[in-house]
């Protein structure tokens, strides 16, 4: 597997037009053959701030998600959205063993 984080702060105006717009991204993401999870999570304490969990199937798979028309809709409508740029974090897995997909 391979795990990307995205951290996200959104402007205050915009939280609930991002929410929207990233749970459809989210939706026809997990429609895409490599990608295994795409998790969104919103601090409990700062409601401006998210993490995007992506599990991709392969190290490739990242690269295919960036060519989809939904990733590409997404980036473009909330890019204005964000009061910082984001950035990420990829991790490698450890623990559950991957399974064969």
């Amino acid at each position: 597997m391979y795990i990307v984080h995205v951290f996200v702060t959104v402007k205050e105006d915009y939280l609930q037009d991002f929410i929207k717009a990233t749970i459809q991204n989210a939706k026809a993401s997990l429609q895409e053959p490599g990608i295994a999870r795409f998790d969104i999570l919103q601090a409990a304490d700062i409601p401006c701030k998210f993490i995007l969990n992506e599990v991709y199937r392969t190290k490739d798979d990242p690269a295919k998600h960036k060519e989809t028309s939904h990733y590409i809709t997404w980036k473009e409508t909330v890019e204005e959205m964000m009061s910082v740029p984001r950035t990420k974090l990829v991790y490698a897995n450890i623990h559950p063993e991957d399974r064969d997909w």
